[in-house]
């Protein structure tokens, strides 16, 4: 006779791994295509995103496409005129990683015409190399940029590593980005406007806002913070879920505890910017000004690690707290399957 043994934390954990990367699906096939200003990505198939390079003040992915074939993420300003879209913040292009405060200079509201115009005036990211994509069940994209000042000093480089997957009903990218000072010490500022973000489709908004239309949408977070008040909080996982081309569709950002003042604080707005933030402290929480900095030493890197979930249904159907829980508890944060 086998005895009953209480199963251990290790076991456990590894059995919600297993159940969420595995049981939902099989894996799709993922596939790129390197073009002059892009690589585009596609899932057995079907177009996923694109990691744009060219023609912005910094690397975007766009379209961000879901499981149900929609887009997830407002088109303005990359196309223009699209029916119900917003036309405010035209920084906001669809899926990024800036800040506004780095030694001083705001990478976050470089407009975008900046890159396009040829005095390239304004803080920028500029594209430095694609290092490689590795197509298969797990699709990974490394590149290089490099972070400019006005001026066209380098205030710091940085490393950033995509995977790309998907199942039945989901489609996942696993964002992780290093930020080398290899160009003296690099400060962080202490500003709400950052820093990993996407700004969803209108449909997916709790109201609507700023001119667009067509709102469905409901914000929760990891505490069950909803809408408004999940803005500023911190939580290791927010959510935006609503009802686009008829389907029920949602997308969510996981937070990894290995990142910096895990869980992070949300710039979660109701008009639709979704940004994990860990360094808008004085805004977030009333703190003295600056309480939020940090500073990298000469020398020295900062890597931050997301999940994001593109999926059906909300929150709750999603199952987003077991992905996270499951991908947090992962050797290395990337699962070896697609969820």
């Amino acid at each position: 006779m086998i005895p009953c043994l209480r199963p251990s934390r290790a076991v456990l954990i590894a059995s919600l791994a297993a159940a969420v990367f595995v049981a939902r699906g099989t894996s799709a096939e993922v596939r790129f295509e390197r073009l002059d200003d892009r690589v585009a990505v596609s899932l057995d198939g079907k177009p996923f995103t694109a990691y744009v390079f060219q023609g912005h003040p910094k690397p975007i992915l766009f379209p961000l496409i879901g499981p149900t074939e929609s887009g997830l993420t407002r088109q303005y300003p990359i196309v223009e005129g699209v029916a119900g879209e917003a036309k405010d913040h035209p920084h906001h292009e669809s899926f990024w990683f800036t800040h506004g405060s780095v030694n001083g200079h705001d990478f976050w509201a470089s407009h975008p015409l900046a890159a396009k115009a040829e005095s390239r005036a304004g803080p920028r990211i500029e594209h430095g190399s694609i290092v490689r994509t590795e197509a298969g069940a797990r699709g990974v994209l490394e590149a290089t940029a490099r972070w400019l000042a006005g001026d066209g000093r380098v205030v710091c480089t940085d490393t950033r590593r995509l995977v790309f997957g998907g199942g039945a009903g989901v489609r996942t990218i696993d964002h992780s980005i290093t930020i080398r000072a290899d160009h003296g010490p690099v400060t962080f500022g202490d500003t709400k406007e950052g820093t990993f973000a996407l700004r969803v489709h209108p449909a997916l908004q709790p109201k609507d806002a700023n001119g667009s239309t067509g709102a469905t949408g409901r914000i929760v977070n990891a505490a069950g913070d909803v809408d408004g008040a999940a803005w500023g909080k911190a939580a290791r996982w927010v959510d935006y879920s609503g009802t686009v081309d008829g389907r029920a569709v949602g997308v969510a950002i996981l937070d990894h505890p290995a990142n910096l003042r895990h869980p992070t604080s949300w710039h979660a707005r109701e008009y639709g910017l979704f940004a994990a933030n860990p360094f808008g402290v004085h805004d977030f929480t009333k703190a003295a000004p600056g309480a939020g900095a940090h500073t990298i030493p000469s020398g020295g890197a900062l890597t931050f690690r997301h999940l994001v979930v593109l999926h059906e249904g909300d929150a709750a159907a999603a199952d987003i707290d077991a992905r996270w829980r499951a991908w947090s508890a992962a050797a290395d944060g990337v699962p070896q399957a697609a969820p």
